[in-house]
C-alpha cells in the first residue's frame, strides 16, 4: 500500500533527529545503540538516511523514542 503524504517532503523529523543527536553529543551509531536499548531497532545506517531525508520515519519509532 503506498503511503499517503500531504506535499513533497516525505521527511519531516530528519532535521530535528540530527540537531537533537548532535546537542546530545552522540554518534549515529550511538543513538542507534541507545534506541536499541528501548526496543527501537534503526540501524546507524538507517540515522544517517533519515538525517538526510533519504528515509521516512515510522509511527513505531516515533512512539519507541519519546
Amino acid at each position: 500500500m503506498a503511503r499517503m503524504v500531504d506535499g513533497n517532503k516525505l521527511n519531516l523529523v530528519g532535521e530535528n533527529v540530527k540537531r537533537a543527536r548532535l546537542a546530545a553529543h552522540m554518534s549515529q551509531k550511538e543513538l542507534a545503540d541507545k534506541l536499541e536499548t528501548m526496543a527501537v531497532y534503526v540501524y546507524h545506517g538507517s540515522i544517517s538516511r533519515i538525517e538526510n531525508g533519504d528515509r521516512t520515519v515510522t509511527d513505531v519509532e516515533l512512539w519507541g523514542s519519546s
